[in-house]
C-alpha cells in the first residue's frame, strides 16, 4: 500500500483494528482469516460495489474524459469506443488535444480498424472543436460520442479553466477521470484538484500490466466519491474490463484472480473445442502446429506477469524478471515453430543436427533455443500422456456457462 496516501491508509487501518476488537469472531474461522474478509468489505466501501454504466441507447451520450498528462486517456478513448460499439452503440470520437503533437493519429490509428470515426480540427480551438463535434455526431445519428480532451496537471490553470469550459459546452452524461495506477501517492491530491473543477462521475484506473497494483485507485475514489468503472492493462485496444471490486481487490491483495482468468482463456479459445484434435493429443500424436496453437492463445490473453498475478500464490512468488523471461520464451519459440517445414512441425522427431542447424538460422535464435524447445514438446507430451484424464475433465469444465 506504498502507493495510497498515508492519512488512507490511517484511516483504513483504523476500521479494520475497531471491526477487529468489537466484532465477535465467528466460529471455525481464524482471526488472519477474519481480518483480511474485514479488510475486504472496508476496501469496498471506498472502492464501491460494481457500477453499472447504464447509457440509453435511444438518447444522445456523451462521455468526457479528463486526466493528467500521461495517464492513458488517448488510449482509453479508443478503448471505451470499441467496448461500446461491440455492445452495439453507434460510436464517435472527438479529439479535442491539440497540446501533444500525434493525438489525433494515435486516436485514428487505434480504432481505424473498426471504422470508427474521429473528429478533428487541426487549426480549431479545443472548445470549438467539441461544439462542432457534437453537432457533426448529432446529424450522424450517433448515440455515444467520447471526447478525448488534453491532458493537464491541477496546477496549470488555465488549462483547469479551458476544461471547465469544455465541460460546460459539452454538457456530458458522464465525465471519467483517468488515474494512472503507477502515480501512486499523487493520486488523491490530483484527483481532488479535477473533482472540484468538473463533476467526475467515475474513474477509469490505466497501466494495471505494471509493478503497480493500483492502490492509488483507492485515495482516487475516496477523494471524488466516484465509483470505479473501468480496469485497463495492456496497449491492445480490447484491455479493458468493466470494474468488479472483488476481483480488484483479490489483485491488490496478492490473492489472485481465477475468475478473470477463466474469462480470458475462454475468450483466447474463441471457438469450440475440436474434439478429434484433443483425442489425438491426447493419443500422443501433439504436432508443433498444436503447440504453437495453445502458444499464441496464451499470448492472446495478455502479459504473462498479469495472467500469473490471477493465480492465488503465485503473485507473489513469481518475479517480474522471471515472466519476462517466460514472455520472452514464448516470442522465441513461435518463432522457431515457424521456420519449420510442414513436414518437421508435424513429426519433431526427425528434427537432427543439421535440421536444427538450419531451423535456428532461419528464425534468428541459436540452437540452444530450438534444443529448448524440442526439451519442452518432449515434456509437455509426456504431461499429458499421464494426465489425459484430469486435462479432460478440465476441457469439460472450461466449456461450461
Amino acid at each position: 500500500m506504498g502507493d495510497v496516501n498515508v492519512r488512507q491508509v490511517f484511516e483504513l487501518s483504523n476500521a479494520i483494528e475497531q471491526r477487529a476488537l468489537k466484532e465477535h469472531l465467528p466460529p471455525g474461522i481464524s482471526r488472519r482469516e477474519y481480518a483480511i474478509k474485514i479488510l475486504y468489505e472496508e476496501m469496498v466501501k471506498i472502492l464501491g460495489r460494481s457500477p453499472t454504466l447504464n447509457l440509453d441507447p435511444h438518447q444522445f451520450n456523451i462521455i468526457l474524459l479528463v486526466g493528467i498528462q500521461g495517464s492513458g486517456k488517448t488510449t482509453v478513448a479508443g478503448k471505451l469506443a470499441r467496448f461500446f460499439l461491440k455492445k452495439g452503440y453507434k460510436v464517435g470520437l472527438i479529439c479535442a488535444d491539440n497540446y501533444r503533437p500525434g493525438a489525433y493519429e494515435q486516436l485514428a490509428q487505434l480504432t481505424s480498424p473498426f471504422n470508427i470515426e474521429v473528429y478533428w480540427d487541426k487549426n480549431g480551438d479545443p472548445i470549438d472543436i467539441v461544439k462542432n463535434g457534437i453537432s457533426h455526431f448529432k446529424d450522424k445519428g450517433k448515440n455515444l460520442v467520447i471526447i478525448d480532451t488534453a491532458g493537464r496537471h491541477k496546477d496549470e490553470s488555465s488549462l483547469m479553466e479551458e476544461m471547465k469550459i469544455i465541460s460546460k459546452t459539452a454538457n456530458p452524461t458522464l465525465t471519467l477521470l483517468v488515474i494512472d495506477s503507477s502515480i501512486g501517492q499523487q493520486a488523491r491530491s490530483q484527483a481532488l484538484a479535477f473533482h472540484n473543477t468538473v463533476p467526475v462521475g467515475g474513474l477509469v484506473i490505466t497501466k494495471l500490466d505494471g509493478s503497480a497494483k493500483g492502490g492509488g485507485a483507492l485515495a482516487a475514489a475516496a477523494a471524488t466519491g466516484a465509483p470505479v468503472y473501468f480496469l485497463c492493462a495492456g496497449e491492445h485496444i480490447d484491455d479493458i474490463e468493466p470494474f468488479e471490486p472483488t476481483r480488484f481487490i483479490s489483485r491488490l491483495l496478492g490473492m489472485g484472480d481465477l475468475q478473470t482468468l477463466l474469462e480470458k482463456t475462454r475468450e483466447a479459445v474463441g471457438e469450440q473445442i475440436d474434439t478429434n484434435r484433443i483425442k489425438k493429443i491426447l493419443a500422443g500424436k501433439m504436432t508443433m502446429d498444436d503447440l504453437l496453437r495453445e502458444v499464441e492463445r496464451v499470448r492472446k490473453m495478455g502479459p504473462l506477469k498479469q495472467l500469473l498475478e490471477m493465480i492465488p500464490g503465485l503473485s507473489s512468488m513469481i518475479k517480474d524478471e522471471e515472466a519476462e523471461l517466460l514472455e520472452e520464451r514464448l516470442h522465441k519459440w513461435k518463432s522457431i515453430i515457424q521456420s519449420m517445414t510442414k513436414e518437421e512441425r508435424a513429426t519433431p522427431a526427425i528434427l537432427n543436427s543439421q535440421r536444427i542447424k538450419r531451423i535456428a538460422r532461419g528464425s534468428g535464435r541459436s540452437e540452444k533455443d530450438v534444443k529448448e524447445l524440442l526439451h519442452y514438446y518432449k515434456r509437455t507430451q509426456d504431461l499429458v500422456r499421464r494426465n489425459r484424464s484430469q486435462i479432460l475433465k478440465m476441457i469439460m469444465k472450461s466449456q461450461l456457462p
